[in-house]
């Protein structure tokens, strides 16, 4: 698994796999962050998986969150996944039945509306590089595609992608420690907007990679959008950065 020490908590992914059926596998992607005042205070999770729908991933959601009541103020991460381990097929056997992974994919695909595209706007970034690599090394990890975008004093990232992957990433953006405060300490990012997160339709381009692009004036990044079929995107979030 990864994880992330923080003066604020720790923030670490754990991928397990229970035996839903004698011939088929649920693999769970668990993302516990474990707060400074952790055991006292539950952990936040997510939640993700191919092959269950993202209703059928809440409901996991909500039970953990429910088994980690009955443990507070001592150690419960080891329990909570010997938890699920052991009560999945309870938990989800008011949804549909879990079959095979190709099938299964496909209703958790009609359920979340297919591929999703998320635009975010950061405001500064004082350990770019550093910085930078991280937001590469998440992308690749979540299997997420897009662009992160310097014009200017104007960053952008656009990712595309598994929505339950969008919103794991967000979690990590927001909580683990990405940059530098004025002092030169490791700081999470507190000043990050979402300015869009729509599903992805018909007339936009599917990125097949992530790349790190500067661009010399707004017209480039513009022209960018165009191509990519974003041009509704551009116009009603990127100009108002400017004031």
């Amino acid at each position: 698994f990864l994880y992330f020490p923080e003066t604020h908590g720790i923030t670490f992914r754990i991928q397990i796999s229970v035996k839903e059926l004698p011939d088929t596998d649920v693999h769970l992607k668990l993302l516990f962050h474990l707060p400074v005042n952790y055991p006292s205070t539950v952990p936040d999770i997510s939640v993700s998986s191919d092959q269950l729908t993202r209703a059928q991933c809440m409901d996991v959601k909500d039970k953990l969150l429910e088994e980690a009541k009955k443990h507070l103020s001592e150690p419960m991460v080891h329990d909570l996944i010997l938890w699920i381990q052991q009560h999945l097929k309870y938990v989800i056997k008011q949804s549909a039945t879990v079959c095979n992974e190709k099938t299964t994919l496909s209703k958790g695909i009609s359920t979340e509306g297919g591929i999703w595209m998320l635009l975010l706007h950061l405001d500064h970034m004082r350990a770019k590089a550093k910085y930078v690599k991280t937001v590469e090394k998440w992308a690749s990890d979540l299997r997420l595609t897009g662009k992160l975008m310097f014009v200017g004093k104007i960053i952008l990232i656009l990712l595309q992608g598994d929505r339950s992957n969008i919103k794991e990433y967000l979690i990590l953006q927001k909580t683990c420690k990405v940059d530098v405060d004025s002092s030169g300490k490791k700081c999470k990012e507190k000043m990050i907007s979402v300015l869009c997160e729509t599903k992805l339709q018909s007339q936009h381009k599917r990125f097949q990679t992530f790349e790190v692009q500067e661009y010399s004036t707004l017209d480039e990044l513009q022209k960018e959008f165009e191509t990519a079929g974003l041009t509704t995107l551009f116009s009603e979030f990127v100009p108002p950065l400017l004031k």
